[in-house]
């Protein structure tokens, strides 16, 4: 859906100065831009900016700011974020079945979640405008011929040809069509009674069928069938709005500036600035300089913002970027997204939490448990561990414990389909199979069981928080 809330008029032109400080849509420009295409043709770029200035927003600010609301309770322990989706959407693989797929997924999982977790939990997808990719290097190499890197169709295409690898501006307004399709795909799933909670747990039951008799899986689903058949017992009505739809949002890496810009608007109710391209934006790894540009930009604009970081980010930096992205220190204004690998994050990310705790920031803690986990095999296949996977999620729950601070959430890339791209887990995938179905654009993602399976082994964890005891 995006959510059920639907109010909003836009101003459409971004171009005027923003009302706090000197921050304007386009103050990003004087700072300096990495990960950023270069353009042979400006006159070219400046009219597919003006065209998508002109396009209806993707989302609206009513929609934002309800989950805004949503991210602050997290930010008091009071919810958790599942965010997952595609590395990156490509236009050739749009398709109704693959976007169904994932948001299938995505609502079994959050199903699992909330039972064990007690708590609501707040759906993300990483989809609809997760078109660019960082890279390390501008350019690639191929038996001696250099073109530019392939950076996501939004920006140029995969295939290694001069054609192909021109980074062509008119990829953003085609992305920019294909996210309005699959936001309507994602409404009308959202609302139309796809999403119904007898639904959702009738597909899990079909997961746990797959696992062995008396398999902690089971027995966790039989739970939840049991609660489900005492709130009929009782009288409470499943066929209502509460249980058969459901509010869904959308996001993506803040990396190409111009299309960010160019579907930035300005509420007319509250004067505030939002990019309409996606309820909530971060800023990768990569781009997160303090004076750099992606910060200049999303300082100024109302989404809620996430920021990614590794074992290199210090104490003394996260709060700096606390201080940039969130100078109001708003509840739910930002998302901490951890990606550094198990045995790093036993490390570091204790001085990251007692700083935060120290300065009174208000942030939720979500762990990223793939990025830090990819490798490559011999058969030369980039692939991620489930239990590497597992390992990450363990450590990042038990240090919260330790802190005493809330696990607000969980960010995986991962499909609806029957990939196989990542090895292990129930669905049993090995090294020699990766071959079988690798489909990626990118990097791997888990499939539609490894990510469930994934939910349940959190779920569990959760319910222990909770205080209730383990499923035996």
């Amino acid at each position: 859906m995006v959510s059920r809330t639907t109010s909003l008029s836009v101003l459409s032109d971004p171009s005027t100065s923003a009302s706090s400080g000197e921050w304007s849509p386009s103050s990003w420009k004087g700072k300096v831009a990495k990960q950023m295409p270069v353009y042979d043709d400006e006159e070219e770029l400046d009219e597919c900016v003006k065209k998508l200035d002109r396009c209806s927003p993707l989302v609206f600010a009513g929609e934002v700011r309800s989950l805004h609301e949503k991210l602050a309770r997290a930010c008091h322990g009071q919810g958790f974020l599942l965010m997952g989706g595609d590395c990156a959407e490509a236009f050739k693989e749009f398709d109704v079945d693959h976007v169904r797929d994932t948001f299938r997924v995505i609502l079994q999982m959050s199903l699992v979640l909330t039972f064990g977790s007690a708590m609501p939990v707040i759906k993300v997808g990483r989809m609809a405008g997760q078109f660019a990719k960082p890279r390390s290097e501008p350019d690639e190499v191929i038996d001696g011929v250099s073109l530019p890197s392939y950076r996501g169709d939004i920006i140029n295409s995969e295939e290694f040809s001069a054609e192909a690898r021109r980074n062509n501006p008119n990829n953003m307004v085609e992305a920019y069509h294909q996210s309005a399709q699959t936001l309507n795909i994602l409404r009308a799933f959202a609302t139309g009674g796809y999403s119904d909670i007898s639904r959702l747990h009738a597909w899990n039951l079909d997961f746990v069928d797959n696992t062995e008799e008396g398999s902690r899986y089971r027995k966790f689903a039989a739970k939840v069938d049991e609660s489900l058949r005492f709130m009929k017992a009782i009288g409470i009505d499943t066929s209502t709005e509460a249980f058969t739809q459901t509010d869904f949002y959308t996001a993506h890496e803040c990396l190409l500036l111009p299309y960010e810009q160019a579907l930035t608007r300005q509420d007319s109710i509250t004067g505030k600035w939002y990019d309409c391209s996606a309820h909530m934006l971060w800023v990768g790894e990569r781009t997160r300089d303090l004076d750099g540009a992606h910060l200049e930009f999303t300082r100024g604009i109302g989404n809620p913002l996430g920021v990614k970081i590794s074992d290199k980010c210090t104490p003394e930096e996260l709060l700096r970027i606390c201080d940039t992205m969130n100078p109001g220190n708003i509840p739910g204004r930002l998302t901490i997204i951890v990606r550094m690998g198990a045995e790093k994050l036993r490390k570091n990310l204790p001085g990251l939490i007692r700083a935060v705790q120290r300065e009174g920031k208000s942030v939720v803690w979500v762990s990223d448990p793939v990025h830090g986990n990819t490798r490559k095999t011999a058969n030369g296949y980039k692939t991620r561990d489930f239990e590497n996977i597992r390992a990450e999620l363990r450590a990042f729950f038990d240090v919260h414990d330790e802190m005493g601070s809330h696990p607000g959430g969980m960010h995986l890339e991962m499909t609806g389909e029957d990939v196989t791209e990542c090895v292990g887990g129930i669905s049993d995938v090995t090294e020699e199979s990766l071959g079988d179905r690798y489909h990626t654009y990118c990097d791997p993602r888990l499939n539609g069981q490894q990510a469930l399976e994934v939910a349940f082994l959190v779920a569990e964890r959760m319910r222990v928080r909770t205080g209730l005891p383990p499923i035996e």
